[in-house]
């Protein structure tokens, strides 16, 4: 039967270090939470890092830290718990390396059978940076055993729950130790680990234990055994999870470097269309400039009239030179030859000016089958793109799907892992329970056999009383006798 639970203080009575939260009033916090830490963890030794954070509390007003430690606040479920304890009629106790100012008023306030803990020295109500008590010099075991001794109670019927290196050696002693939130150190060291911050969590590992105690052998062995057997299967589901996540894993892979080849064809084909979209801007741009070169162009197409002013001409300059003509109908006639080859000359200038126009013109058309060829071109690539992005799109949803199911696969295998890891705490406790049972047992055969011992004895003396008052001895007898060498 459990008769005594010991708590510590910090972080698992109260939600907080104190000696963190009394920092905060000198302006030191970041200093002591360090040290704090590292003295948690077994970086450093307890009594040098406790030394070294309450000097650096000198000066503080022992009234704010009064009113601090009535504003601390309670682990969840603290008040619950030790009252449940004491209504099953176990003692509760706090030994902290914590300070009297803090601890005797949240003791007092939880009705704590006993408060141990370390003394602030003060002077004028102010502290001197000193410090004293049992666990400065002592460890946390040594005032559990004291304790127990004081009480008449054996480890066995004690529990201690506690989060930081200096509670290590009181959970090792205690039948069951838990590591409340507890660093990793001490995880390595308790029976139980909670990792919730709820202190009615303690509760059913303290009654699995009180249940315990009245197992046998034989139950405990089968109870292992199912245990076992549970745990077997329970790592085999996990595998087999663990598995098939590996199969999607490898195939949500294998589908991303598809979608990513998928993806690279689609940009391929994208700059090509981008590339063959240029070419066509490009051709169209000489093909306005063409048209625009064609507009401007001034032309007129009179045949029939270049070759009338030709043969009126023709017709002017044989008059000439044919008849005898006076100076001023001469004068009139070159002038008027020379105004027709003017007016021929422009017409043949248009007429140049028309087959330069064509020329264009089929410039401009070259163009212009460049431009349907290229944008035909471009849209073959533009629908060879969009068909490697919707590719990608639908590789992309099946490698989505593969993460998902990955997910979930590894989500369960670390749902099962952690079953795996509470069935060997089970496995863990119900060894410490055969080892029990099995010392139990040893007890009591060494108490029959010392028993016995004392009976054969007492029998043996009576017989060496007969053997000398004459009476015949028997083999056994006599084998009883050298066994106690009565003889």
């Amino acid at each position: 039967m459990i008769k005594l639970v010991v708590l510590d203080l910090d972080n698992v009575i109260i939600d907080g270090e104190a000696i963190d939260e009394i920092g905060k009033l000198m302006g030191v916090e970041d200093k002591i939470i360090n040290l704090t830490k590292r003295a948690m963890e077994g970086e450093i030794d307890f009594k040098e890092s406790l030394e070294e954070r309450v000097k650096l509390l000198k000066g503080a007003r022992i009234d704010d830290i009064k009113k601090l430690a009535q504003t601390l606040p309670l682990m969840e479920g603290a008040k619950e718990t030790i009252k449940y304890l004491k209504g099953k009629g176990c003692k509760v106790a706090t030994i902290t390396g914590s300070f009297d100012l803090i601890a005797d008023i949240i003791g007092e306030k939880l009705n704590l059978d006993y408060i141990i803990c370390n003394k602030l020295h003060h002077k004028n109500g102010l502290l001197t940076g000193e410090v004293s008590g049992p666990l400065v010099e002592k460890t946390k075991y040594d005032i559990l055993k004291e304790l127990l001794e004081e009480e008449g109670f054996s480890f066995d019927e004690c529990v201690a729950v506690g989060d930081g290196a200096n509670d290590i050696s009181m959970l090792e002693s205690a039948k069951l130790g838990i590591a409340f939130n507890a660093k990793p150190i001490v995880k390595e060291k308790a029976d139980i680990i909670v990792e919730e911050k709820n202190l009615k969590c303690i509760i059913p590992f303290i009654e699995e234990l009180e249940e315990s105690n009245n197992i046998t052998l034989e139950e405990a062995l089968d109870k292992k055994s199912e245990y076992e057997d549970k745990l077997s299967a329970t790592l085999k589901e996990r595998d087999e999870l663990n598995n098939k996540a590996k199969e999607k894993k490898e195939l949500r892979d294998e589908l991303n470097n598809k979608a990513k080849e998928a993806l690279g064809l689609a940009i391929k084909f994208r700059d090509k269309r981008n590339e063959i979209n240029k070419m066509v801007e490009e051709n169209k741009r000489l093909r306005d400039e063409t048209n625009k070169k064609i507009r401007e162009l001034k032309w007129s197409p009179f045949r029939r009239k270049r070759l009338k002013l030709e043969k009126e001409i023709r017709k002017i300059d044989k008059i000439i030179e044919t008849q005898v003509l006076d100076m001023k109908k001469e004068n009139e006639l070159v002038n008027r030859a020379n105004d027709l080859r003017k007016e021929l000359a422009k017409i043949k200038e248009d007429e140049k000016t028309m087959a330069e126009s064509l020329e264009l013109k089929k410039l401009s058309e070259k163009y212009h089958e460049n431009v349907v060829k290229l944008s035909n071109e471009a849209q073959e690539y533009h629908e060879k793109m969009l068909e490697q992005f919707q590719k990608t799109d639908e590789i992309r949803a099946q490698a989505d799907e593969a993460h998902n199911e990955f997910v979930k696969f590894m989500k369960l295998a670390s749902k099962k892992h952690e079953e795996s890891k509470k069935i060997m705490e089970e496995i863990k406790q119900v060894n410490k329970q055969i080892k029990a049972i099995k010392s139990k047992m040893g007890e009591i055969e060494a108490a029959k056999t010392h028993k016995r011992e004392i009976i054969e004895r007492k029998k043996a003396e009576e017989i060496y009383k007969l053997f000398k008052d004459g009476k015949k001895l028997t083999k056994d007898e006599l084998l009883l006798l050298q066994r106690y060498k009565i003889v």
